[in-house]
């Protein structure tokens, strides 16, 4: 059996050269952290702006055959929960791909793209661990006419923090223009960019798509601001864990169910009223009576991280597990650690004590209300 090979986004070198500590990552060679290490990065994203290469995600294009936005839109409809056909120009949009069975196959950004490259119809990102499931899905549910184009021609980079916005204020000015979840084709000091309000950090930023031939003068133009550094891979998660935001493979999985993980607000009226989409009977009922468990904020009393894989029980005494812990770490910005999981809903509400088994230690802990650090979108 021979070892897949690693990749390398193109801003590979740049990372070597910034002193970025590699590892594989979702088949790639990504940067954990730079010198700074992965606390300083978190801290100085929250309060300043830092740059992370995503170019590792899939990129790709939704289209038909004769640029009318419709065909793509239906076909995609039949395999996510979200309003497809109602999106505006420029809008973004989060939403799932589902299975039969109303389990996520992926979460995942789509937008009614300005780009030419879009033909008129969707652009596409989704996640790294899951580009090759996600693709594979797609093509064998498309409609004749439907196309989904692969753009592996393309880096993404990700700008967040509080001040993204001044860092692009006078390079970019129609970037700054966009509320939260738009998109909008503009340059940045002359490098043609696709660009989105958006990011998985919290915060106010951009997510910028680029030629990857541009990528890093565009990577070199952005850390040439002092405001600006760049993160790895470590704080990002830790970013996206203080904002309470979900990492496919451990709070998402093809067993669960949007309604489950707390992401009903994806679900558009439109779409609860008429359903149509993939595994729609199950994510339906979940909505009219409840699921079985809910996804939940965790805060453990003591100093001890709980890591994805910890069970959860009432009571010590009681060994019938209640839930899952899946995803959990330090939190810079709160200062104390966090996590989340599943809990069965009766035993959820936001007060409730628990424990969690870490390293065969029952551990106590609060049932708390998410995010644990504010959100600060601009809406």
């Amino acid at each position: 059996m021979t070892d897949t090979p690693t990749l390398r986004t193109p801003l590979f070198d740049v990372h070597v050269r910034s002193g970025g500590k590699m590892v594989a990552f979702a088949g790639y060679e990504m940067p954990l952290h730079y010198a700074d290490g992965i606390m300083r990065e978190h801290v100085h994203t929250r309060e300043f702006a830092g740059l992370f290469d995503v170019s590792h995600m899939g990129q790709a294009v939704l289209a038909s055959e004769g640029g009318e936005y419709g065909p793509p839109a239906e076909a995609l409809e039949a395999l996510v929960p979200a309003d497809v056909l109602n999106l505006k120009t420029g809008q973004q949009r989060y939403t799932q791909l589902l299975n039969s069975e109303g389990g996520i196959i992926d979460d995942l950004m789509i937008a009614r793209s300005t780009s030419s490259a879009a033909r008129g119809g969707l652009s596409l990102i989704v996640n790294a661990s899951r580009k090759e499931q996600d693709y594979d899905y797609l093509q064998s549910n498309l409609p004749p006419g439907v196309t989904l184009v692969r753009r592996v021609d393309r880096a993404l980079v990700a700008l967040q923090g509080p001040a993204a916005y001044c860092v692009l204020e006078k390079a970019c000015p129609a970037a700054t223009e966009l509320a939260f979840m738009q998109t909008a084709c503009a340059d940045i000091d002359g490098i043609p960019t696709e660009i989105s309000r958006s990011g998985y950090t919290g915060e106010d930023g951009f997510e910028i798509s680029v030629a990857a031939e541009n990528a890093v003068a565009l990577w070199d133009r952005l850390t040439a601001d002092e405001r600006v550094r760049p993160v790895g891979l470590g704080a990002r998660d830790s970013l996206r864990l203080e904002a309470g935001l979900c990492l496919y493979g451990h709070d998402l999985d093809e067993t669960t169910s949007p309604i489950e993980a707390g992401l009903s607000w994806s679900i558009q009226k439109r779409r609860r009223q008429s359903g149509g989409f993939a595994g729609a009977d199950r994510v339906l009922r979940e909505l009219a009576e409840g699921p079985a468990r809910i996804r939940v904020g965790v805060k453990p009393d003591g100093k001890t991280p709980f890591r994805h894989g910890s069970t959860i029980f009432a009571d010590e005494s009681d060994e019938k597990q209640i839930g899952l812990i899946t995803s959990g770490g330090f939190g810079p910005s709160v200062q104390h650690p966090v996590a989340m999981g599943y809990v069965r809903k009766d035993l959820a509400e936001v007060g409730r004590r628990h424990l969690a088994r870490v390293r065969d230690k029952y551990l106590p802990f609060s049932i708390v209300e998410m995010p644990f650090f504010p959100h600060r979108f601009r809406r």
